[in-house]
């Protein structure tokens, strides 16, 4: 997978990485709860962002949550925000919880491939 080009914010010099995090959940039960297993994806995520701070790595503040929807779909309307976004060039880093290979559940992989030049794809898991 291809290196993102970071940005270099004019004051610091530094390079920076604009990361957002997907997080799903195929079924809604639970999602209901104060904190639930999509805060949980996120919380590990942010964390692992944090870790990469380094790095120039920085949590951009949108989020991008499909609670309820199955992965062997790609009809979900925060990954076609995130796609969308990262296509118009506004995501450099996309993390995610985990990441399921089998081509049957996950056929966001293959087109998240084809943008792999906008951004990049790492798992915290």
């Amino acid at each position: 997978m291809a290196k993102p080009k970071p940005t270099v914010p004019a004051r610091t010099g530094q390079p920076r990485l604009r990361c957002a995090v997907y997080t799903r959940k195929s079924s809604e039960e639970g999602l209901e709860q104060s904190f639930n297993s999509l805060d949980a994806q996120r919380e590990a995520c942010a964390a692992y962002i944090a870790s990469q701070r380094h790095e120039g790595w920085q949590l951009l503040p949108a989020l991008y949550d499909d609670g309820g929807y199955s992965g062997g779909t790609m009809e979900r309307p925060a990954l076609k925000r995130l796609l969308a976004d990262v296509e118009a060039g506004r995501i450099d880093v996309v993390v995610v919880y985990k990441v399921d290979p089998s081509p049957a559940h996950c056929p966001t992989l293959p087109r998240l491939s084809k943008c792999s030049t906008a951004a990049a794809l790492r798992s915290c898991r």
